[in-house]
């Protein structure tokens, strides 16, 4: 792996005093930066590049971390538009996702996975329940591989009132989570990572949740979870156990920095200030919410409280893109028109979210999220030739405002240029989607989704 410069571009740092070098330089050697600063790097220095990348005309800044996605849900996008949350469940997903074969879900994964690098994305947590197929995690897994991608395997589980054939028992669950912690933990020089994924209060049991509780605490591992979705769930959740959803986590005593709540968009005033006592952190999908009419999370009163906010996507069929940075944009402008007010979020506050918040929900805060010594190299080079970049002398403003996925030229993971020139490196994205196109045509055939 050759030592690379990055110099003349304009960096966004998204480090905790927001500096902004205009120009400035990166350092990467290996798969860390050591380097940061601005103007031209010292000609002492400049000699030990093996490779020098002129970003001038570009803004290089942190990769995006898309805390939640279901890459696997690329096969379904488009096909339960207008419909909300359990109906959209039980008319599309639950029938779609039962006739997923390995090879379904790895090609999906790999649509989903490219999608999210265009967008942008250097990381990102994908909460994967469809285990009808004997490997269809080690699936999504050899993707990440494949790809280049940071990935985290949120492995979804359900084992009461779901979908039968994607409902697990209990000694199932833990046995195949203790078999890919193994297996894949740690692989690809780290940029794989194994957590746990409940897929919602109404599906778990409390003796799975706490069962699933202790391993995580043994392996040092993350939990994810949907919450406070939407009305109806907490609903449910008050009628079958007397309390909301984040009391019962809470009273549970599973809530903590390495729980990740998302959505949380029905959190009550109490909920809120529980949230930001345990420590855990909130992942915010502003695009699924209104996609599905679940409604709008109390971002701002939840950062107000210090909680980390990490941005999303969610999956393709509740959102149809996996753009995270026309991700920006929309969290923006719909927290400004939720409170009234146009200082809400700022654009700076923004790409904290989407990287340093995103850090924290991917489990590495001290590695990720931020273009400083010491810190993995996972960053993006965004193009601002485009007319409507000309937008002022902000560049944070430039990227959350005007930015859209066409924009991302460069993206280097763990030290390794992946994408340039918008292109992907490592794979023939035209051969995958043909690929993808047929055996999502013969998916939707066995569901009965369309006819022969």
């Amino acid at each position: 792996m050759a030592d690379t410069l990055l110099e003349n571009g304009i960096v966004v740092t998204v480090n905790a005093r927001s500096e902004v070098f205009s120009p400035g330089y990166i350092f990467i050697q290996g798969d860390r930066i050591t380097e940061v600063g601005a103007g031209q790097m010292p000609e002492i220095l400049r000699g030990r590049a093996g490779r020098v990348v002129d970003a001038a005309g570009k803004i290089i800044m942190p990769g995006l971390i898309n805390a939640h996605v279901h890459v696997f849900q690329t096969f379904v996008r488009g096909l339960a538009d207008d419909q909300p949350l359990l109906q959209w469940l039980e008319n599309i997903v639950w029938p779609v996702f039962s006739h997923m074969t390995q090879e379904d879900v790895y090609l999906a994964a790999l649509v989903g996975m490219i999608e999210n690098i265009h967008g942008g994305a250097t990381a990102l947590i994908d909460n994967h329940y469809v285990h009808i197929s004997p490997f269809s995690d080690d699936a999504v897994c050899r993707a990440a591989v494949n790809t280049g991608i940071r990935y985290q395997l949120a492995r979804g589980w359900a084992d009461t009132n779901y979908h039968a054939a994607l409902m697990e028992s209990p000694d199932r669950i833990f046995e195949e989570m203790a078999r890919l912690h193994d297996t894949w933990h740690g692989q690809a020089d780290g940029r794989l990572r194994v957590a746990f994924g409940p897929l919602i209060p109404w599906g778990c049991t409390d003796s799975s949740m706490l069962r699933m509780y202790a391993l995580a605490q043994q392996w040092g591992t993350m939990i994810q979870m949907h919450t406070a979705e939407t009305q109806a769930e907490v609903t449910m959740n008050v009628a079958a156990r007397g309390k909301r959803h984040v009391q019962w986590l809470a009273d549970l005593g599973i809530l903590g920095p390495h729980f990740m709540l998302v959505h949380a968009v029905w959190l009550d005033e109490k909920e809120i200030e529980v949230v930001a006592k345990s420590g855990a952190t909130v992942v915010h999908c502003p695009v699924s919410n209104m996609f599905l009419a679940s409604g709008i999370a109390p971002v701002v009163e939840l950062r107000r409280l210090g909680v980390p906010v990490g941005l999303a996507t969610d999956g393709q069929a509740c959102n149809n893109g996996q753009e995270m940075i026309d991700l920006l944009k929309w969290t923006a402008n719909l927290h400004k028109v939720r409170s009234n007010d146009p200082l809400a979020l700022s654009a700076e506050e923004i790409l904290r979210m989407a990287c340093m918040d995103g850090a924290r929900a991917f489990g590495e805060p001290k590695l990720l999220g931020s273009l400083e010594a010491g810190k993995k190299a996972d960053l993006i080079l965004v193009d601002a030739s485009a007319s409507r970049m000309m937008s002022g002398l902000n560049p944070s403003s430039t990227v959350v405002n005007f930015a859209t996925s066409n924009d991302v030229d460069t993206v280097i993971v763990n030290g390794e240029i992946i994408m340039e020139d918008k292109r992907l490196i490592q794979m023939d994205e035209d051969a995958v989607l043909a690929e993808a196109r047929h055996a999502r045509q013969r998916l939707l055939w066995r569901a009965g989704i369309i006819s022969a």
